[in-house]
């Protein structure tokens, strides 16, 4: 596959794989999580790995298991799946204007195969809104790599499940591998405000239902965000005016010697 592909493109492809290599252990170790979980819910193999290929995210994947063991309605489900799920309303924004040059079937390729650790590198890129050479594959050696471990992460959690005991603490593992991704992303005080407010609210937030501490940290982040870059453009030196206009030049002192003699 990668043969059939221009050099630029086989360059970036490998440069995307290459930038996700230090988020292979927080997706696996939750990746593995997320498959004993489902392994250990009222899901038969068949139907939760059809959840992992299907669905493709952790968290509504693990919001969902308690849904089903209480047998709630399909509504209740869906709901709070898709707020566990509204921040990546966010990241296709973020991606739209790069990848709207694009046909329908390949953005939404696009769209299933995006992440948040995906978002995060891609955008830590500072890749120019136009079409640019290198930029889709970049973006797919990113998705790819996470796909193929974030699954047999998974399948591997399905089936050992039986042998990996809670003590380990695998959740744990996860989140701290992931802080030094994010820590790293923290680049601009309206970011640094934006991770602290949205760190607040969902801890004071967390015990709502439907995981409504997700959307709403999310929003309170963008607030955040938001308001201290507007903080930050007021805060600026005016810039200084532009010469009206440029001085006049010098009288040619022959052609004054000239018109005192007349």
């Amino acid at each position: 596959m990668l043969d059939r592909l221009s050099h630029t493109n086989r360059r970036a492809f490998l440069e995307g794989v290459r930038a996700f290599s230090p988020a292979i252990l927080a997706t696996f170790s939750w990746g593995l999580v997320t498959g004993v979980a489902m392994s250990k819910s009222v899901l038969t193999l068949p139907q939760a790995l059809g959840m992992s290929f299907a669905v493709y995210a952790g968290s509504s994947q693990l919001a969902a298991l308690p849904l089903f063991a209480a047998k709630l309605p399909l509504w209740t489900l869906l709901l709070t799946a898709a707020m566990v799920n509204l921040r990546f309303v966010i990241f296709s924004a973020g991606l739209a204007p790069h990848f709207s040059h694009l046909p329908m079937w390949r953005r939404v390729l696009i769209g299933y195969f995006n992440g948040d650790i995906i978002y995060l590198m891609f955008s830590k890129r500072n890749f120019a809104p136009a079409d640019r050479a290198g930029k889709e594959a970049f973006f797919w050696g990113l998705a790819l790599v996470c796909w193929l471990w974030w699954q047999v992460s998974s399948v591997a959690g399905m089936l050992l499940a039986s042998l990996i005991p809670a003590k380990w603490g695998l959740e744990l593992a996860g989140t701290l591998a992931l802080i030094p991704l994010i820590v790293s992303a923290i680049a601009t005080r309206s970011t640094l405000a934006a991770v602290a407010v949205a760190s607040v609210v969902a801890l004071l937030a967390f015990d709502l239902p439907y995981r409504l501490s997700l959307p709403l940290a999310v929003l309170a982040a963008l607030l955040a965000g938001t308001l201290a870059d507007v903080i930050a453009d007021r805060s600026r030196p005016a810039a200084l005016p532009a010469a009206d206009a440029e001085a006049p030049p010098a009288p040619d002192a022959e052609s004054d010697t000239m018109r005192r003699a007349q």
